[in-house]
């Protein structure tokens, strides 16, 4: 088994199944919630009649329906001051969807307070909209005295602000530790325009400023004369004689005309500072831009930098990071390459398959032996099962299969197109489509022909039908009559069949891989060589 774990489910039933108690060091976690709604919207009273298998838990927004309400229930019954805090709640907000949220974090925030071990940490990334009650909430599981810093991080600097108020460009991360005994490594800045302004050149070249030698504490011991120079009465040297020499013969002591040391002498080089001591108003990393290389088009994408930050300061390498909502892969992407070892759960066959191709792109093709995909099927029974119990993930899941993007994130009409992959033709230098369809029924040649029409209207180069069963003989023949897409790489049916068995055991489609472009490349990773850790070693 490799050091690292990729789990595909809800992270309640990973981390109750399959996380250790006090196994990790750090937890991030930023909880989907479309705090792009209508304030009011998610404060609304809900009769909690949907039905919960029709709610996907971990949409954008979070409903109010029997699986909140449940939530809600067990926790209460539990007793403690989780469930009286949710209680308190409950009498504010009534049955809406931010009490939804609320009632489906504290179960999961119980859980990953059990995993962390007692020098670890937790980081929850959220937004105004509902920091303070997740801050009451996580009080009532970690303890108010452990709650270490409220950060501030100004992802952007200028936002169109409908209707009244003020912009909002800022999210909140609330840092949590399980116990007073925190690792915690100091985090530094990089100095801003008005400290560098106060270095200059030395006759070297490098950059310093001048620093006092003298403190403003009385010391008899450090009050002596120094070549000619004294503290005044109320202060004293800031080293000692051994050192002030020390400093003298590196000539980093700035003289008087006399010759005698100045008392704010000592010169301070800039290449030799950390940076300034980072705050909790980080406003040093920019959200990813529309042209960014990290862009990978996934909506709630976080900079690297910013995962780089918490990682580097709440654990050390060989320590155990895990993301309970893992999206598109920050928090992974940037472990591995702090040399870290990870955990990263998401609900989605979508997330995980972009997590895959983000590793893959970042690290390389032997990163696939440094992880562990658990939950994903890796049989036609299995797959089976995935298509029963969740049809759109099943489809998901298949076109990861063959590296496709699905055609629609949403649920809705798909015009007969359940995935797309994107190649640029080696000739003409235009980007051509080919338009795969996923079906788990019993195969029929209509769901051929249809994909050949669907392939006619969008002008695309191929059309490829994933299947469950083995194609019939009619839709064998209906795909040989295709006609053929030719490239310098040799010539593609135009139709193509796969089963998914064939898929599970290395089958490809045939198509100009070479210039393939569907999922967005993640800019390549360079890190030292070191041995990763096994999770059964001491981190």
């Amino acid at each position: 088994m490799a050091d690292n774990k990729l789990y595909y489910g809800d992270n309640l039933d990973v981390l109750r199944r399959h996380v250790a108690t006090e196994s990790v060091d750090l937890v991030y976690l930023d909880p989907p919630f479309n705090s792009n709604a209508d304030y009011n919207v998610l404060f609304a009273q809900k009769d909690g009649a949907a039905a919960a298998a029709q709610i996907q838990a971990f949409e954008d927004t979070w409903r109010w329906d029997m699986a909140a309400a449940r939530a809600l229930d067990e926790m209460v019954h539990e007793g403690g001051r989780i469930g009286e805090v949710l209680l308190a709640l409950q009498r504010i907000l009534g049955e809406s969807d931010m009490m939804a949220y609320l009632a489906m974090m504290a179960p999961r925030l119980q859980q990953l307070h059990r995993v962390l071990n007692h020098t670890g940490s937790l980081y929850l990334h959220c937004d105004p909209t509902a920091s303070h009650y997740l801050k009451v909430l996580l009080d009532a599981v970690f303890g108010a005295p452990n709650f270490r810093n409220e950060i501030i991080w100004e992802r952007t600097r200028a936002h169109n602000m409908k209707g009244k108020g003020f912009a909002r460009v800022n999210d909140t991360i609330l840092y949590y530790s399980k116990t007073d005994e925190y690792l915690f490594n100091p985090v530094y800045m990089e100095y801003g325009e008005a400290q560098l302004g106060r270095y200059k050149a030395d006759e070297d070249g490098r950059l310093y400023k001048a620093e006092n030698l003298t403190f403003s504490t009385v010391n008899p011991g450090r009050q002596f004369e120094w070549r000619g120079s004294q503290p005044p009465p109320h202060r004293s040297w800031g080293a000692s004689l051994e050192q002030l020499e020390a400093w003298y013969a590196e000539g980093r002591i700035l003289l008087k005309r006399d010759g005698t040391p100045r008392l704010d002498g000592l010169k301070v080089y800039l290449d030799d500072m950390p940076g300034k001591a980072a705050t909790t108003n980080w406003h040093d990393i920019p959200r990813i831009g529309n042209t960014s290389a990290e862009r990978l088009g996934y909506p709630t994408q976080k900079p690297e930098a910013l995962l780089d930050r918490i990682i580097r300061a709440s654990s050390n390498e060989g320590g155990v990071v895990l993301d309970p909502f893992c999206g598109c892969g920050t928090t992974i992407a940037a472990a591995h390459m702090l040399r870290r070892r990870w955990i990263g759960i998401d609900i989605t066959h979508l997330a995980v398959n972009l997590m895959k191709h983000r590793l893959q792109n970042a690290f390389g093709p032997s990163v696939a032996g440094e992880y562990d995909v658990i939950g994903e099927p890796t049989t036609v029974e299995g797959a089976w099962e995935l298509a029963q119990s969740d049809p759109y993930q099943f489809q998901f899941w298949a076109l990861g299969l063959v590296g496709a993007r699905p055609h629609e994130e949403k649920k809705g009409a798909d015009k007969g197109i359940d995935g797309r992959l994107h190649f640029l033709d080696p000739e003409t230098g235009t980007y051509r489509d080919i338009i795969i369809s996923v079906k788990a029924g019993a195969p029929t040649v209509s769901y051929l022909r249809d994909l050949r029409g669907v392939v006619e209207r969008e002008k695309a180069a191929i059309g490829v039908l994933i299947t469950m069963e083995e194609p019939t003989r009619p839709m064998v023949k209906e795909a040989a009559t295709a006609s053929f897409y030719s490239s310098p790489f040799g010539q593609h049916p135009g139709l193509q069949l796969f089963t998914v068995q064939q898929l599970l055991d290395g089958a490809r489609i045939d198509y100009p891989h070479q210039a393939d472009v569907t999922l967005k490349r993640a800019p390549k990773s360079h890190r030292p060589d070191a041995r990763q850790l096994d999770l059964s070693e001491e981190g």
